[in-house]
C-alpha cells in the first residue's frame, strides 16, 4: 500500500476545503458539543451539528443533489412533511384540559406571539423583503416546525439560520427567560398564589375540541391548515382512547424519526456560501429580539390580569405563552417555586403554555395568508 499516496490524496482535499468550510465544521461540532456535553435540546442540536459538519464536507442537503441528504431535503422539508409529522407527536403530547378549565390563559397565548409582528416590521425597516421577514418573525415563536414551516413556503433560502435559531433558542429557555422575568416582575408579584380548582373536563369535550379548532382554524387561516391539522390528529389521537399504538408511535417513533431526519437535513444546508452572511448574524439576532419580545409581552399582559383582578394572577405565567411546550410552562412555575417552595403555580402556566402553541401555529397562518395575499 503506497501511504505516500494516501497522504497526498488527503493533503489535497483538506486543503481543499476553504476557510468557511473549516469554520462552519467548527460550528458543527459546538453544536455537538452543546448537544452532547451541556445536554441543549440534544434531540435537535446533535443532527443538525452532524449535517452542518457533512454539508461542509461536500454533502450539502441542495433542491437538486442526488445524494441522500438531498433526497431527504426534497421529500421532507420542500414537502413540508417532517414538520407536520412532528406536530402530530407534540399534539399526542398535549393535554389541553388546563386551557379548557381556565380559558381566559387564552389571552397570553395570544400575548405571547406580539414578538413576532414586532420583528416583522423591524426587519422590514431594515431591508428585508416582506417574505423574509415574516420568516424571521416567526422565530419568536420558538416553534421549530412552525419556523420551517413557514420559512420554506416564504424564503426558502432563509430555511438553515431560521431553523437553526429557532431550536438554538429554544434549547437556551432556562437561560433567557429568567432575566427577563425578573426583570419585569416584582417579588410580591412573583409570590402571587393561583387557586386551582380543577373543573372536569368531559372525556367528550376533550375529542371535540381539536375537532371544532381544526375546522375553525382551517376556515379563518387556510394557509395555517396543515400545521393546526397535524397537531390536532395528534391530540385526538390521544384523547379518543381507542388508538393507544397510534398515539404512542405518534409520540415515539414517529415524532424521533422526523425530528433526527429534519435536524440532520436542515444542518446538511448550513454550507459557508449560504450560512456565512451578514444577513445571518442579522436573523439569529432578530429570532433573540423576537424571544424577548414575547417574554416581555406576556409578562406585561400578565401584570395587567394580576392588576385587573387584584392580585389573583401571577404575571409569570405571562411568560409561557409562547410555544415552547412543556420547557416554558415548567420554568414559570419553578421561577414562582424559587421564591416560595410551596407556591404551585404549574397547571396555570401548563394552561398558558399549551394557548401559546395553539397561538404560535395561528399567528404562522396569518403571517402566511398576509403575506400571500399581499404578493
Amino acid at each position: 500500500m503506497d501511504f505516500s499516496l494516501i497522504l497526498s490524496l488527503f493533503a489535497g482535499n483538506f486543503f481543499a476545503l476553504s476557510w468557511g468550510n473549516v469554520l462552519m465544521i467548527s460550528i458543527g461540532l459546538i453544536l455537538i458539543f452543546l448537544a452532547i456535553v451541556k445536554q441543549y435540546e440534544p434531540v435537535l442540536l446533535l443532527p443538525i451539528g452532524f449535517g452542518c459538519v457533512l454539508a461542509n464536507l461536500g454533502m450539502a442537503a441542495t433542491p437538486t443533489g442526488d445524494g441522500f441528504l438531498s433526497v431527504l431535503y426534497r421529500a421532507g422539508i420542500e414537502s413540508e412533511l417532517f414538520p407536520l409529522l412532528i406536530f402530530i407527536g407534540v399534539g399526542g403530547m398535549i393535554d389541553f384540559s388546563p386551557l379548557l378549565s381556565q380559558p381566559y390563559l387564552a389571552l397570553l397565548g395570544a400575548a405571547g406571539q406580539f414578538g413576532i409582528y414586532g420583528t416583522l416590521l423591524i426587519a422590514t425597516v431594515l431591508g428585508f423583503s416582506l417574505n423574509e421577514a415574516a420568516s424571521i418573525g416567526v422565530i419568536g415563536a420558538i416553534d421549530g416546525p412552525t419556523a420551517i414551516f413557514v420559512a420554506g413556503k416564504l424564503a426558502p433560502h432563509m430555511l438553515a439560520p431560521i431553523a437553526v435559531a429557532a431550536y438554538s433558542y429554544m434549547s437556551l429557555i432556562p437561560i433567557i427567560q429568567p432575566p427577563v422575568m425578573k426583570l419585569l416582575t416584582t417579588r410580591k408579584e412573583r409570590l402571587i398564589r393561583m387557586e386551582y380548582a380543577p373543573k372536569v373536563i368531559s372525556k367528550t369535550a376533550l375529542i371535540i375540541f381539536p375537532i371544532m379548532v381544526t375546522i375553525i382554524i382551517s376556515i379563518l387561516a387556510p394557509d395555517a391548515a396543515p400545521l393546526i391539522a397535524a397537531l390536532m390528529l395528534g391530540n385526538l389521537l390521544k384523547e379518543s382512547g381507542v388508538v393507544d399504538r397510534l398515539n404512542q408511535s405518534a409520540q415515539n417513533e414517529i415524532i424521533n424519526v422526523a425530528t433526527l431526519f429534519l435536524g440532520l437535513t436542515i444542518g446538511a444546508t448550513m454550507t459557508a456560501e449560504s450560512f456565512l452572511q451578514l444577513d445571518t448574524l442579522l436573523i439569529l439576532g432578530l429570532g433573540l429580539l423576537a424571544f424577548v419580545m414575547d417574554t416581555m409581552a406576556g409578562l406585561l399582559f400578565g401584570k395587567l390580569m394580576a392588576l385587573i383582578t387584584g392580585g389573583k394572577i401571577n404575571p409569570l405565567i405571562g411568560a409561557c405563552g409562547i410555544s415552547a411546550f412543556p420547557m416554558a410552562g415548567r420554568l414559570s412555575a419553578k421561577m414562582a417555586q424559587d421564591e416560595d417552595f410551596e407556591n404551585f403555580i404549574l397547571m396555570h402556566a401548563m394552561g398558558s403554555n399549551t394557548a401559546g402553541q395553539l397561538g404560535s401555529v395561528i399567528a404562522g397562518g396569518l403571517l402566511l395568508s398576509l403575506v400571500i395575499n399581499s404578493i
